[in-house]
């Protein structure tokens, strides 16, 4: 990993985003110490996506589901 000020990028951001695009990890420093990691993202594959439906039937939604929560739980979540 290649440790770049902020500085450095600025002035030279088309090259440092080249290398990010190669597959390079950069680290942000500021005063001497790491802030950021820029490293390139991975492509999401649609092969790698969970498919539509994968849990058919193995849950019901109860038919109180959207009911009003009672109201000891409302205060609660308002702080009384």
């Amino acid at each position: 990993m290649t440790h770049i000020t902020i500085d450095e990028m600025k002035k030279n951001l088309p090259v440092f985003l080249h290398r990010i695009e190669a597959g390079e990890t950069l680290v942000l420093v500021k005063a001497g110490k790491p802030m950021a990691e820029i490293k390139p993202i991975n492509s999401v594959s649609t092969s790698s996506l969970r498919p539509y439906g994968l849990c058919a039937g193995e849950f019901i939604v109860p038919d109180d589901f959207d009911d009003p929560l009672p109201e000891h739980i409302v205060a609660e979540f308002e702080g009384q």
